[in-house]
């Protein structure tokens, strides 16, 4: 599988990093950690040097109950650090995290290269149309309800045939319209209980028939740290340890706050296949 990002095609033959920027003061692991150009700055070239191919940058927290900001408020959090990591990384595949069309518009305007929509384009009706126009990749993500609603939303008769059913409803749509280089995100902790995360997981090389690239954006996430005991600032190595199993099931992109150990992950799995 490949991915056309401003021309240049991306081989998912081997899984990729996409490494997370939270511009956000509340995000539920690094808000409020990049908020000055310097740190942003230098957070982004340790990721690139260890190893991401794509930066996901978001300026809206999704985090369980978070109350989305305005409109406005992303467009001035956001377009000003995407014009200043392509200043800086002029070769940066920049990944926007919205769900609100005008901000995905503007972003790919000034330069970025796919977008990630948490609601895979159900929440903002021009999404689907300016992904179509700017002919980039788009991650299609499952979730019920909003942030703010979505742990309220967690009773499914059958999780994984409920999933599978969104994502090929979503996908006819976007094909239907042109959108080819689609990309499959279950929606880890997005309207699901703990145990309905891991049943997911368990069954995540069911995502295959799709045909599609598959994300796992499993990073220091509370499945992870509520299993454990722990939080999110001690859940690296239970990260590391379900990005691994997401690899042996399919993944093909590893959504993560930690590039280096995710891209250790992706050295082994070589290394297990060669």
């Amino acid at each position: 599988m490949t991915l056309n990002c401003k021309g240049a095609l991306i081989d998912l033959q081997i899984p990729k990093i996409m490494g997370i920027l939270n511009i956000t003061p509340d995000s539920f692991y690094d808000g409020g950690k990049y908020k000055d150009h310097k740190s942003i700055l230098v957070q982004v070239e340790k990721m690139i040097s260890e190893g991401a191919t794509f930066i996901d940058i978001g300026a809206n927290s999704t985090r369980p109950g978070a109350i989305a900001v305005s409109e406005t408020e992303e467009l001035n959090r956001l377009i000003p650090i995407v014009e200043l990591l392509l200043k800086n990384f002029p070769e940066l595949l920049l990944s926007i995290d919205t769900f609100r069309s005008k901000v995905a518009e503007e972003s790919l305007h000034t330069g970025a290269a796919m977008i990630n929509d948490i609601s895979a384009g159900k929440r903002d009706d021009h999404m689907l149309p300016i992904i179509a126009k700017f002919k980039v990749p788009f991650v299609m993500m499952h979730m019920r309800g909003t942030p703010k609603t979505m742990q309220q939303q967690t009773q499914y008769t059958h999780l994984l045939k409920e999933v599978l059913q969104y994502f090929s409803e979503r996908v006819a749509k976007a094909t239907s319209m042109g959108i080819n280089d689609l990309i499959i995100d279950p929606g880890f902790g997005f309207a699901k209980t703990l145990e309905q995360n891991y049943e997911l997981l368990r069954q995540l090389e069911g995502f295959k028939t799709l045909g599609h690239p598959i994300l796992a954006g499993l990073s220091r996430k509370s499945m992870i740290y509520k299993a454990l005991g722990s939080d999110a600032q001690n859940a690296l190595n239970g990260t590391t340890a379900l990005n691994m199993y997401a690899l042996q099931k399919g993944a093909t992109i590893l959504r993560v706050h930690d590039v280096k150990e995710a891209r250790e992950c992706v050295q082994l799995i070589q290394q297990l296949a060669s």
